[in-house]
């Protein structure tokens, strides 16, 4: 009788390792799934939980990561628990959980076997390694869409600079020509009228010109010791009027001990025009414009926030691609923003764009300190 106890023993410990080795080669298989979601994989692995226990028809499961919770049917706070942390990188995420909803005999580690903590850890460390895993791979699929993005920028640049060089030499014949024939004496009223639109015309398309030649850093700036606040200062004072008129409240928070710059003034000066009007066009019923600068170790920060109608994620990733714009026709070029880009990359500089439906837009450009790397670097 005593053999066949032993032998009943063995088969049942026999059982429980054959039940914990599937449960782990499961995971091991959902984790290594490709294209599928984390929260996939979560449920999946809780799924695999409770038959890997000595009571799988009283055991309860719970996978808790970064406050959100997933749970086996019925998941209740009752009975003996047994857990293990989930730590990612030496962070503590979350936890694995299995609770019994019926008192059992004691066990090891009160009704749990010693070889089922080994297994709760197990699945919490494979829990940890696939959000690890997951995580790395978003990282990457994010440095990949930058990279995509910069080199989109860097293609058009050139594109425009090209289409730009091209158009110069025409369009300054068309003006030249244009000038000269409205200075023909006994012109008719009506011809110099139709010359004069001419000449009109031809100046925008040569800012269009100039503007496309910013933004491809085909236009060197001419550098100086500058104080960002006082740029500010000047650039705004244009739009206090304008601002008052269309129920904008312009406010400043211009920090006070500053440090120079090395930029274009005039450069810096459309960085801020174009930020400021972007801002009082997505105001049209009024709201709060805020401009500020601020400093850290080796950079200086201008900030213009509104709370406008705000832009949608698909909208901000193509802002800065020359000639998009979401205005009316004839209501803007879509090249003010592509401009700001170029003058503050050929400033060594740098943005950052956060934006929401309905809540306002918030741009932060950053410029090397007078002195700090890149400081002096040219377009």
């Amino acid at each position: 009788m005593a053999t066949d106890m032993r032998s009943d023993a063995t088969k049942a410990a026999l059982r429980e390792r054959v039940k914990e080795l599937t449960c782990l080669y499961g995971i091991a298989h959902i984790a290594g799934t490709p294209g599928i979601s984390l929260d996939e994989i979560l449920l999946e692995i809780l799924a695999l939980i409770p038959p890997a226990w000595q009571y799988p028809e009283i055991a309860l499961a719970r996978i808790i990561l970064d406050g959100r919770t997933h749970s086996t049917p019925g998941f209740r706070e009752c009975g003996t628990k047994q857990a293990a942390d989930i730590v990612v990188n030496g962070s503590r995420r979350g936890a694995v959980e299995v609770i019994y909803a019926e008192d059992k005999p004691r066990a090891d580690e009160g009704p749990f076997l010693r070889e089922e903590r080994s297994l709760i850890d197990a699945i919490a460390r494979q829990i940890a390694l696939t959000v690890q895993r997951k995580e790395t791979e978003e990282d990457h699929a994010k440095l990949q869409d930058q990279l995509r993005h910069a080199d989109r920028l860097a293609t058009i640049g050139l594109l425009a600079a090209g289409v730009a060089h091209e158009l110069n030499e025409p369009l300054g014949n068309i003006l030249g020509f244009a000038q000269l024939a409205r200075k023909c004496p006994g012109l008719p009223g009506a011809a110099g009228q139709d010359l004069g639109k001419i000449e009109a015309a031809s100046l925008h398309a040569r800012e269009v010109i100039r503007k496309l030649l910013v933004f491809a850093r085909q236009v060197p700036p001419q550098k100086t010791r500058v104080n960002l606040n006082e740029v500010i200062e000047e650039g705004l004072f244009f739009f206090e009027a304008r601002c008052a008129k269309g129920g904008i409240q312009l406010s400043r928070a211009l920090c006070p001990d500053l440090p120079a710059i090395i930029a274009d003034p005039a450069q810096l000066n459309q960085v801020l025009v174009n930020l400021v009007v972007n801002a009082m066009q997505a105001m049209p019923e009024g709201g709060q414009l805020t401009v500020q600068t601020r400093t850290t170790a080796d950079k200086v920060w201008l900030v213009v926030e509104d709370t406008g109608i705000g832009m949608s994620s698909e909208v901000r990733e193509r802002i800065f691609v020359p000639f998009f714009t979401t205005k009316e026709i004839g209501q803007g070029t879509g090249l003010g923003l592509p401009v700001v880009h170029g003058i503050v990359a050929s400033h060594g500089g740098g943005i950052q764009v956060e934006s929401q439906i309905g809540r306002g837009t918030r741009f932060e450009i950053w410029l090397p300190v007078a002195g700090a790397p890149g400081a002096g670097e040219k377009g």
